[in-house]
């Protein structure tokens, strides 16, 4: 609480022996959070694609995983009760959970986390959603890996995708059949004043982030992205 870390700390007593991924059991989860969960594994698969560290294996992977979530959660998110959409994103997050085993997740989490480090009730998923689209742009306008968001667009729904920017617009309408498409900064007190700090916090806590994504990001850009995500 008084360095504002929100990491975690690695004690192997907090690994399960095994896990159950029941989607009998998600089916009260509220809407809302439905979505932010979802889009948490989204991205942590998406982040795999965008990573310098992607492998033949974690790709494979990550692209079911973000096929079922973009086309089973908007299902989810409007019906708890819709088992068959449970099941498909339910798979896509404990998907989720091995690819990021198998090659590192980027920055945009390390971004997310100094966001609820220092606001402590924005949600993990609603904070991502925030910073996504200017997350990827950064590396769209870069061409840093343009052929990863072309497959990742056609998982996502756009078959003929033949331009990084088209995972863009897939991303927004998915957050748009969501309803997460109009989340704010300001609405969790974030401040421009901020957006230094969070960029600084992002890599002295979780800075090995960094060195996955496919290109350098400075602070300065970093809190570029913040500006360019705030309303």
């Amino acid at each position: 609480m008084e360095t504002k870390e929100k990491i975690g700390f690695g004690d192997p007593a907090l690994v399960p022996v095994l896990a159950i991924v029941d989607p009998e059991l998600m089916k009260t989860v509220p809407s809302k959070y439905t979505a932010y969960q979802g889009f948490d594994a989204l991205f942590h698969n998406t982040e795999v694609m965008m990573s310098n560290g992607v492998n033949i294996l974690s790709e494979t992977i990550a692209l079911s995983a973000i096929e079922n979530i973009s086309k089973y959660l908007p299902r989810a998110v409007k019906n708890g009760g819709d088992l068959e959409a449970r099941e498909h994103v339910a798979y896509g997050s404990t998907m989720a959970g091995i690819t990021m085993q198998l090659t590192s997740t980027t920055a945009q989490h390390s971004m997310e986390h100094a966001m609820s480090a220092y606001h402590h009730n924005l949600p993990h998923g609603a904070g991502l959603i925030m910073i996504s689209k200017e997350f990827a742009q950064f590396f769209i306008d870069k061409h840093a890996c343009d052929e990863q968001f072309i497959k990742m667009a056609q998982a996502m729904g756009i078959e003929n995708a033949d331009d990084p920017n088209d995972f863009i617009t897939a991303l927004v309408k998915l957050q748009e059949e969501c309803g997460v498409a109009d989340l704010k900064m300001s609405d969790y007190g974030i401040t421009p004043d901020e957006f230094m700090t969070l960029a600084v916090n992002a890599r002295e806590t979780m800075g090995g982030l960094f060195l996955a994504n496919p290109c350098p990001m400075s602070d300065e850009e970093c809190a570029g992205i913040f500006e360019k995500s705030f309303r």
